[in-house]
């Protein structure tokens, strides 16, 4: 059976002072010493960021800025709902960044990167405050960067997951914007606050069954945990509302995933891709679905950065104590009960969202990564649970039985190997990310020089003109290395105005 393990509103008399951040503390370096540590996996994030000045466009880009250029933003909306793929609010966010061309590629890793590190900061900030956890100043944020980190940088393909606008809109920020649709409930305080994250999280829904499948399953699967088992992880006056926003979550979420199945672009989509002949309960089909999950969890379990999540959850573990005047809102934590919820949760999600990508990919799902990312954001939420709860467990046995002075030295030795692996992980993670930014550099350079060589023509009046590869990180261009023609070719020649490009080996501009 789970041991169950609740922070004490009051220690006993005999047990040591409150660690730093505890009730009474007066606040000095000890409370403020985890704002250092975040600034590791924030540094890291800000470098990625800095990157994204590398960033060129590529794959369904090339088809994206003629689009918008001709017919504006809606003119993109239009286009998805009637012809590509049914997602309204997809086209709504990648008609924003396309609307400026380059600079808009350029922006999104900065923007995007700011956006998603706030949002789990207040998710994180405030799922602490809510289950009357007081921790130092800073761990919050150590916690989003982290989780921020490993989401983006600990992937198989940081590019696709982070840098490539188009698949991040539908399964990197996507996720996000679901976990903070949660925010204005757990902050919700009387009547109108709840009301508020009502209509909040109908509005989320709506907006995330027209702007990703994938982010979609998984938030569905979520909300329904919360109906099914918040009797056993709530107190009881606050299992009803939990429930009644869970619900509405996934009316919002069935109206907006209405809306998109039922378009024409979605059924273009599926008649293109051949899905609509392949039927995603067909045993064959649920068959390869689960050998590709089991090949995806393989690696994700393998990734070992990932443990750098765990360490910012020991932290959390070992500062934490309980705010005696915070209500409650959890019953007494069984860390059984809660990671097992959580396990459950990311394997039913990440092998549904492993079926229905099937009939698309087929086997390609264990290589098509970007589409890991809509679960793998709760894969990281999971793990900072369980090291917080080891870090529970470690602070309860450095106090069992020892004196004042030994669980002081035991608890701070703890909590800087905790701080060590985080620093390990993003050390690591920084590697892979300036070796991207080199790679990302030289391409920027060859498409600069590319791009001003066919503009150069374009503006003599030329009809038909050569294009080099550009490749990086996989990314479909209209020519692969040797010469095989691909569908964003007809794309690039409308970007620059000619009525078609022809594959060169070596660029011709020099």
């Amino acid at each position: 059976m789970a041991t169950s393990i609740d922070l004490p509103a009051q220690p006993p008399e005999d047990a040591p002072a409150p660690e730093p951040g505890g009730p009474g503390k007066k606040k000095g370096w000890a409370e403020y010493w985890p704002l250092a540590l975040a600034a590791l996996p924030l540094g890291l994030l800000a470098l990625a960021m800095w990157f994204g000045r590398h960033v060129r466009p590529s794959a369904d880009e090339w088809c994206f800025i003629p689009d918008v250029r001709e017919d504006g933003m809606w003119g993109l909306v239009h286009t998805f709902y009637f012809t590509d793929n049914g997602r309204v609010a997809n086209g709504i966010l990648v008609g924003a960044y396309t609307k400026f061309p380059v600079a808009g590629h350029q922006w999104y890793g900065p923007i995007s990167g700011a956006l998603m590190i706030l949002l789990l900061w207040a998710v994180v900030a405030t799922l602490l405050r809510r289950t009357g956890t007081r921790v130092p100043t800073g761990v919050p944020l150590l916690a989003a960067g982290m989780i921020t980190a490993v989401f983006l940088f600990a992937t198989p393909n940081t590019y696709k997951t982070f840098y490539w606008p188009a698949a991040s809109v539908s399964h990197t920020l996507a996720p996000v914007l679901a976990a903070a649709a949660a925010v204005p409930l757990l902050r919700a305080r009387g009547r109108r606050g709840r009301i508020a994250a009502l209509v909040v999280v109908v509005l989320a829904g709506v907006f995330m069954g027209t702007l990703s499948e994938e982010a979609s399953v998984v938030a569905l699967v979520v909300l329904s945990g919360v109906v099914l088992f918040a009797g056993l992880l709530l107190v009881e006056r606050y299992r009803r509302p939990a429930r009644i926003w869970a619900l509405a979550g996934m009316a919002g979420i069935a109206i907006g995933t209405i809306i998109l199945v039922t378009s024409p672009g979605s059924r273009n989509r599926r008649s293109r891709f051949g899905a609509e002949n392949v039927s995603m309960l067909a045993p064959e089909s649920l068959w390869g679905s689960a050998k590709g999950f089991a090949e995806i969890l393989g690696t994700v379990v393998t990734t070992w950065q990932y443990v750098g999540a765990v360490a910012a959850g020991v932290v959390i573990g070992l500062l934490a104590r309980r705010d005696p005047e915070a209500p409650r809102v959890l019953l007494p934590v069984r860390p059984g009960v809660l990671l097992g919820l959580g396990a459950a949760a990311f394997l039913i999600a990440g092998y549904l969202c492993t079926v229905i990508t099937y009939p698309v990919f087929g086997a390609k799902v264990v290589t098509t990564e970007r589409t890991w990312n809509d679960y793998l954001l709760l894969w990281a939420f999971l793990l900072v649970a369980a090291g917080a709860f080891l870090g529970r467990w470690l602070s309860l046995r450095f106090t069992a039985g020892t004196t004042v002075t030994a669980p002081r030295r035991t608890g701070t030795l703890a909590v800087a190997l905790a701080a060590a692996v985080c620093a390990v992980t993003v050390g690591s993670l920084g590697s892979g990310v300036l070796k991207l930014g080199d790679d990302m550099r030289a391409r920027a350079v060859k498409w600069d020089r590319q791009d001003a060589y066919l503009r150069e023509g374009a503006a003599r009046g030329e009809k038909v003109m050569p294009y080099t590869p550009t490749k990086i990180s996989r990314m479909l261009e209209p020519y692969s290395r040797d010469g095989t023609r691909a569908w964003p070719a007809q794309c690039a020649a409308d970007y620059y105005k000619l009525d078609r490009v022809t594959y060169a080996r070596t660029f011709q501009g020099d």
